[in-house]
């Protein structure tokens, strides 16, 4: 859990500056979950400069509390939770010293998202609070007022946890909780889990992650690892103490992160899938008479396919199902074995390639049309699908028929501006498994919305 903290104060000399206006939006990953906002009376001068800077001035805060009188909701709030501040280093110094005053220690583990931004998002021209949200696209309000800016914390902190492949934020923050509970029941932990699509990180009591899944139901997939009997299952019970998520709305990001991290992080219990093999492949070829064939092979690492399959299963669905939607000639195509006409020609389906009947043009003409289709090789492009909530979407970014990475984004700003859409993105790792997962679900789902880039 975490106190997402932004604090106005007086100005002045240092440890000499009283709070004005105090925001702490408690969250836990994924959500508020609830939230302090307060004007201060700090019972000493407010610079002119700050009063310029905020338009807080000593009238507005002749009637609000002292801090005395909001310290227990402070407490509260922040009890069990690590601090993050936009320069956490003033923010938790200033409570500190606030409570110091009234003679009552205050500690907690803190975050600061100038750091993390400068090591997961390098190279921005500035670090500064404004600017930052600006680059990132993120919409903000009331600027150099805590709630205003507060809130842009959390915003751009969900971005730093999305950015944050390496999963340290979140296993910093798993070890502060499993210390505070001596024992967790397994009910306990399927019950904060949401039946939501996304990817699940099991971990130990050192917070070390064992298990890495993804689910369109988190919380029942989780529930039928606790329920299992095979041997895997039974060792992940035993060792589990407590079950962290990250939504992703779409099934397709909850594969391809799954797959990356996975990779990255090589949890003990995933060994199975560290390293997927898909058999075989779709290839181009050209026939003695020029037409442009496609055939099943076996997979190699060392070509570059249309597009790749599981099983001999699923390519053969694939290839009758492209053949037939594009007119495509099944003997071309290696399906059907006959030596003279393919048996489509005989029920007018062929426009007979297979006894040079239709001219090689018209024929490759459809043939590269389906290839566009079942693969993204050379192209610029963002697929676009459902986001983690209602008014945000997910994006994919080609480029180049390489795999960029995602993000998320709720403006359209976002997307359209090139500059933005980069800095929104995580850089993801382009490999085999990746490019079948998302050849895949471009073949048999049509929700998707693509963007071609120039």
């Amino acid at each position: 859990m975490y106190a997402i903290v932004d604090i106005e104060t007086t100005g002045g000399k240092y440890n000499e500056e009283g709070i004005t206006e105090i925001a702490i939006y408690k969250f836990d990953g994924h959500e508020i979950v609830d939230q302090f906002i307060s004007l201060v009376n700090p019972e000493r001068d407010i610079q002119p400069f700050v009063v310029n800077l905020t338009g807080i001035n000593s009238k507005m805060l002749r009637d609000a509390p002292k801090f005395y009188e909001i310290a227990k909701r402070v407490v509260e709030i922040t009890q069990d939770c690590i601090i993050v501040a936009h320069n956490a280093m003033f923010d938790y110094r200033i409570l500190q010293l606030e409570f110091k005053r009234l003679g009552f220690p205050f500690n907690r583990k803190s975050l600061c998202t100038v750091e993390l931004s400068k090591k997961l998002i390098p190279e921005m021209e500035s670090y500064k609070l404004g600017k930052l949200v600006r680059a990132l696209g993120i919409p903000m309000s009331d600027r150099h007022r805590a709630s205003g800016d507060a809130l842009a914390t959390v915003k751009l902190f969900k971005v730093l946890l999305d950015k944050d492949v390496e999963k340290n934020i979140i296993q910093q923050a798993v070890k502060t909780e499993i210390r505070k509970k001596v024992a967790t029941r397994l009910l306990d932990i399927v019950e904060n889990l949401p039946s939501a699509t996304g990817v699940y990180y099991m971990h130990n009591v050192k917070g070390d992650i064992i298990y890495i899944g993804k689910s369109k139901n988190i919380k029942k997939r989780v529930n039928q690892h606790f329920t299992g009997t095979n041997n895997k299952s039974k060792k992940i019970q035993k060792q589990v103490a407590t079950v962290t998520f990250e939504r992703t709305g779409s099934e397709l990001i909850a594969l391809l992160k799954e797959s990356e991290e996975i990779k990255r992080k090589k949890p003990m219990y995933n060994r199975a899938q560290r390293k997927t093999v898909f058999q075989y492949a779709m290839a181009s070829y050209k026939d003695a008479n020029g037409y442009i064939g496609l055939r099943i092979e076996k997979a190699d690492g060392r070509k570059k396919h249309i597009t790749t399959f599981t099983n001999m299963s699923q390519a053969k669905h694939v290839m009758f199902k492209l053949t037939a939607e594009f007119r495509l000639c099944q003997k071309i195509n290696e399906l059907d074995p006959s030596k003279t006409q393919c048996f489509p020609y005989t029920i007018k389906e062929c426009n007979g390639a297979c006894i040079q009947e239709e001219a090689v043009e018209s024929y490759n003409k459809r043939v590269q049309e389906a290839i566009e289709k079942y693969s993204y090789q050379n192209k610029n492009m963002l697929i676009i699908d459902k986001g983690r909530v209602h008014d945000e979407r997910s994006a994919i970014l080609i480029e180049n028929g390489i795999y960029k990475g995602f993000g998320f984004y709720s403006l359209n700003y976002q997307v359209t501006n090139t500059e933005v859409l980069k800095s929104i993105i995580t850089p993801m790792e382009n490999n085999r498994d990746v490019q079948h997962i998302i050849q895949s679900h471009l073949r048999k789902k049509n929700r998707f919305k693509i963007i071609l880039l120039p």
